[in-house]
């Protein structure tokens, strides 16, 4: 069992956290806002994420889980201590490093000699030196091990990782870091910071890549009149190329593919490469938003300027609350601006949010289609299959659907009366 501090209490810090008390080892998490720290001893948990909740309230009731206000009373008897703090991107895809470099200058002092400090935060190639030179330490030992989770399955993915990647300069450091994960089994990558680091990025970045290529070839089955369905069944039996990220969609977001793929970008142009590719890649998402905004205008039989459009879906992904760069609220803006009234309805979001300020946001997915000139389907829920189309079709002006994620069988909607259109269908 070793001594851990995790410093930052959001989405990837408090995961972390969590799982590595479930291995075993006794894990402080800490945060700088005391009534979220107050809700963590209690196990409530703000975050929806599959599974969660359950290793927070695991790792406190056998006393291997702690919070506590404020970074350098976390580190004190550390042996390992990860930085998961919030790294904001400018619009030129810079990060910015003022909470890594404050949670560093604020635990310099007191660490323990020997101590390895982690850099967890999705971070530029480069700022393992930057932690370095603010600890102002030659004895202690700074390591990059990035994570990769999905947001809806973090917890499965810190179970069952389908690697481990640790940067650092001093072997033995880093082996040290790969022991915390010993029980996993997962395969193993040591490697220089500076790759570890480029390793996070490219990942999401290519995986990106993957969702505007097949948005792209959606658009190009429906002009030519294939079933992309079908085109993605025949591409996805070869092995170079898989089913995962082949499921067109309104584009992608969320917390990680915007942010690394800009900073990637930026990461080339700071080398003096022009990456085109990836330039490319975002401006077709960027163009998929303003495709499904046309797709939802096409499928109206009014003028958009003042028609009722019922949105089901407002989180970038199911199983997840994230709103951040959602292209469902992208989709949903869009159409505002153009003049339409919009109610929208998403199973983990309730009460107002700053982002969804202007949509009105419903309790009932049958609520936010009475009297609406279309339906679209934003956000892929496994619920929305299951509602009675029947009904509400009878609730609606018109009968019409825009389903942006080909979640719903285009017969079984049609049969209760709906126009359907889908992505890359006939």
């Amino acid at each position: 069992m070793s001594t851990i501090a995790v410093i930052g209490t959001g989405y990837v810090g408090l995961t972390t956290g969590a799982y590595l008390a479930h291995l075993g080892h006794q894990v402080t998490c800490a945060d700088i806002f005391e009534e979220k720290v107050a809700r963590l001893r209690k196990g409530d948990v703000p975050i929806l994420e599959a599974g969660l909740e359950e290793l927070v309230t695991e790792g406190l009731a056998a006393g291997r889980l702690d919070f506590v206000v404020g970074a350098a009373g976390a580190v004190e008897d550390a042996e390992f201590v990860f930085l998961c703090v919030q790294t904001p991107q400018g619009e030129d895809g810079s990060a910015d490093l003022t909470y890594i470099r404050e949670a560093a200058a604020e635990i310099g002092e007191r660490l323990r000699p020997e101590a390895i400090v982690i850099n967890k935060s999705t971070v530029p190639v480069g700022s393992t030196r930057v932690v370095e030179q603010t600890l102002g330490r030659d004895d202690v030992f700074v390591v990059s091990n990035p994570e990769f989770l999905r947001e809806g399955s973090a917890v499965y993915d810190c179970l069952h990782p389908d690697r481990i990647v640790i940067g650092s300069d001093d072997q033995a450091a880093a082996m040290r870091v790969a022991a915390l994960f010993e029980s996993l089994k997962a395969p193993l990558v040591i490697t220089d910071p500076a790759s570890a680091e480029t390793i996070k990025y490219a990942s999401n970045a290519f995986l990106a890549t993957k969702v505007s290529y097949v948005n792209a070839l959606a658009n190009v089955c429906e002009a030519v009149g294939a079933d992309v369905r079908e085109v993605v069944l025949g591409m996805g039996y070869d092995k170079r190329i898989g089913f995962e990220f082949l499921k067109p969609g309104p584009g992608w977001g969320g917390s990680c593919f915007p942010k690394d793929t800009r900073a990637m970008v930026r990461i080339a142009e700071d080398a003096g490469y022009d990456f085109g590719l990836l330039r490319g890649v975002i401006t077709v998402n960027d163009e998929q938003y303003e495709r499904m905004t046309a797709k939802v205008e096409r499928m109206l039989d009014v003028p958009v300027d003042g028609a009722s459009i019922a949105v089901w879906g407002l989180t970038f992904k199911a199983r997840t609350d994230d709103l951040r760069d959602s292209p469902s609220v992208e989709v949903v803006r869009r159409l505002q601006a153009k003049g339409a009234s919009i109610k929208a309805y998403d199973p983990a979001i309730s009460g107002p949010r700053p982002s969804l300020e202007g949509i009105e946001v419903l309790d009932d997915p049958y609520a936010v289609c009475e009297g609406a000139d279309v339906l679209v389907v934003l956000t892929e829920w496994d619920e929305f299959r299951w509602l009675d189309f029947a009904k509400v079709a009878g609730l609606m002006r018109a009968a019409r659907l825009v389903d942006t994620r080909n979640l719903l069988e285009p017969a079984a909607v049609r049969r209760r009366g709906f126009t359907y259109d889908g992505l890359g269908r006939a």
